[in-house]
C-alpha cells in the first residue's frame, strides 16, 4: 500500500481511536502530505522504501528553507508519530524516524499590545453591518477571555451564560472550564445573537455554533485568522489571536491579578472537574477578572 494510502488509514485512526481534535488532524495531514509529497520527488512512494535517511534530508531541507524550529519541531513530531503508527501495523519493519534529531523550539515570550493598541483594533468593525456586528463581537470576546482561536471558534451559543457573566469553553483534551467575561463583551455577544446571527443562518444547514461564516456554518480558526489580520493590517499592527491572547494575560498581571488565578482563567493548570463549574465560576476569579481587566466594566457602545 503506498504512503498516500497509509496516510488516509493514520488520520482516520488518530480522529477516531486517539480522539485528536479536527484541528490537530490537519496539522498532521498538511505536516505529513508535504513529507509525502518530498518522498515522491525522490520516487519514494511506500512505507518500506522510506529510510531515516530520507526522513533526515526532509528535515535539513526544512531548515534550510528558513523553516522555524518550531515548525520544524512539529513536523518531526508528526513524522515521529506517523512512523510508530506503521510500525505497529507493520507496514515498516524498523521505525525510521528513531534516530530523527528535531531542533528545539524557539522560546520566543510573544510582545503584548498596548490597551490603546487594542481599543483602536476593537473599534474597527462597521458594527451597522451583519458580519462587522459579528466580528465585534469575536475581537471583544477574545481579549475579554483570552480565549485560544480553537476555542473561540469551538463556542455554541449555549455556552456564553449572558445572564451570568461568563462562558463555558471546552480546551484541550476534553476538558471544561469556566471564563469570567465583562459586561463590554457580552454586551456585543449579546447584540450579535439577537441582531446578527439570525440572519446569517441558514435553513438548509442548522448549526449550534456561537459565531457563524457567510456560508451560515461554523467560523473556522482560519477564517478567524483572516478577519483579524484584515482589521490589523488596516492601523499597521501584526496581531495574532495568540498575542491577544497574551495581552489578555499581561493586562490582568500589570493591574495586579493572582498569576494563579489567570493561569486559571487560561486553561493552563490542568484537568478541572465540569461540576465544579456548573451552577457559577469561581467568585476569586471573577473578583481577580473585574478588579483588574481594562474593558470589564465597559459599557458596549454603538
Amino acid at each position: 500500500m503506498e504512503l498516500k494510502k497509509w496516510l488516509d488509514a493514520y488520520l482516520a485512526y488518530a480522529t477516531e481511536e486517539r480522539g485528536v481534535s479536527r484541528a490537530t488532524a490537519q496539522f498532521y495531514a498538511g505536516d505529513l502530505n508535504e513529507l509525502i509529497r518530498f518522498l515522491e520527488n525522490r520516487r519514494i512512494i511506500s512505507p518500506t522504501e522510506m529510510k531515516a535517511p530520507h526522513l533526515a534530508a526532509y528535515v535539513g531541507e526544512l531548515r534550510t528553507n528558513g523553516k522555524a524550529s518550531a515548525t520544524v519541531a512539529r513536523r518531526v513530531a508528526s513524522i515521529r508519530s506517523f512512523c510508530k503508527y506503521l510500525t505497529v501495523h507493520r507496514a515498516v519493519d524498523v521505525d525510521p524516524s528513531l534516530q530523527l534529531a528535531a531542533p528545539k523550539a524557539d522560546k520566543k515570550t510573544p510582545k503584548a499590545m498596548k490597551v490603546e493598541e487594542l481599543d483602536k483594533l476593537l473599534g474597527l468593525p462597521d458594527v451597522g453591518r451583519e458580519d462587522g456586528l459579528r466580528d465585534k463581537a469575536m475581537l471583544e470576546l477574545l481579549y475579554a477571555t483570552g480565549l485560544r482561536v480553537t476555542e473561540l471558534a469551538a463556542l455554541d451559543v449555549d455556552h456564553v451564560r449572558l445572564d451570568m457573566g461568563f462562558l463555558l469553553c471546552l480546551g484541550s483534551g476534553g476538558r471544561e472550564r469556566m471564563v469570567p467575561v465583562g459586561s463590554a463583551a457580552l454586551g456585543w455577544v449579546k447584540r450579535y445573537a439577537e441582531e446578527a446571527r439570525p440572519a446569517m443562518q441558514r435553513p438548509d444547514k442548522p448549526d449550534n455554533a456561537l459565531f457563524l461564516n457567510h456560508l451560515g456554518t461554523r467560523m473556522t480558526r482560519q477564517g478567524f485568522w483572516k478577519i483579524l489580520r484584515k482589521y490589523a493590517a488596516r492601523i499597521g499592527l501584526n496581531a495574532t489571536p495568540h498575542t491577544i491572547r497574551h495581552s489578555f494575560a499581561s493586562h490582568l498581571l500589570e493591574n495586579g491579578a493572582d498569576f494563579r488565578a489567570v493561569q486559571e482563567m487560561l486553561g493552563q493548570t490542568g484537568p478541572l472537574a465540569a461540576n465544579r463549574y456548573l451552577s457559577s465560576p469561581k467568585p476569586r476569579l471573577t473578583e481577580e477578572y473585574e478588579r483588574n481587566h481594562p474593558r470589564a466594566g465597559a459599557k458596549p457602545r454603538s
